[in-house]
């Protein structure tokens, strides 16, 4: 399992932040290009996972259909994401699905229940995009992501989504690595001249919504 520092900086900009991260002592450098990710996330119709996330509690999952692609109609060798946290822990367990379109939203919706059998009547509720960044220190024990340009679709009906986005004016970096790497952690977070912060991009998203209407 992993550990995920967040920030949200709403202050600087997205090259402001690659410049320290870049200035690090501990060495962070691009580490894969970037690449737009793409996001369809699913709750239940009591969304119990936006409250849970909202919440704060310990033992949670989030549910999301995931692909990299510059066109968001074509979804192109997708993957669902059960993320699961336990505290401040958390890992995922992922399961490639058929590449597909957005347009075929009710076979997706199918899919993703067949998988969890049946047992949540998982729906979509939020669509997201952005652009992410990958860093890393030279030993590979800590990655850092940057994500700029967060875009949220809300649905319009339960098979299609709005296709005017709301933009979220932000940049996400998040701090990652495994609990082995723990007892590293304090002298690079205490480098990152970023003040930390509870975000969730499908909580902002809902949220975002909501204000919206």
């Amino acid at each position: 399992m992993r550990f995920e520092r967040k920030y949200q900086i709403t202050h600087l900009s997205k090259s402001a932040v690659e410049q320290a991260i870049r200035l690090h002592p501990a060495g962070f450098r691009p580490i894969f290009a970037p690449r737009q990710v793409n996001n369809i996330y699913f709750d239940t119709p009591d969304f119990q996972t936006f409250r849970h996330n909202l919440d704060g509690t310990n033992q949670r999952k989030k549910y999301r259909l995931r692909w990299y692609s510059t066109d968001l109609q074509a979804i192109v060798q997708p993957n669902f994401e059960v993320k699961i946290k336990h505290n401040e822990l958390g890992t995922k367990q992922v399961t490639s699905f058929p590449s597909t379109s957005l347009s075929e939203l009710p076979k997706i919706i199918r899919q993703v229940n067949q998988h969890t059998h049946h047992l949540l009547h998982l729906t979509p509720t939020l669509l997201n995009t952005y652009q992410r960044g990958y860093w890393g220190t030279s030993n590979g024990k800590f990655r850092i992501t940057v994500d700029w340009q967060l875009n949220y679709y809300a649905p319009h009906t339960r098979n299609r989504f709005c296709s005017v986005p709301i933009e979220q004016k932000a940049v996400v970096v998040e701090l990652k690595y495994e609990e082995a790497s723990d007892y590293l952690a304090k002298e690079v977070l205490n480098y990152l001249p970023f003040r930390q912060t509870k975000h969730s991009k499908y909580v902002n998203g809902i949220l975002l919504g909501q204000t919206i209407k």
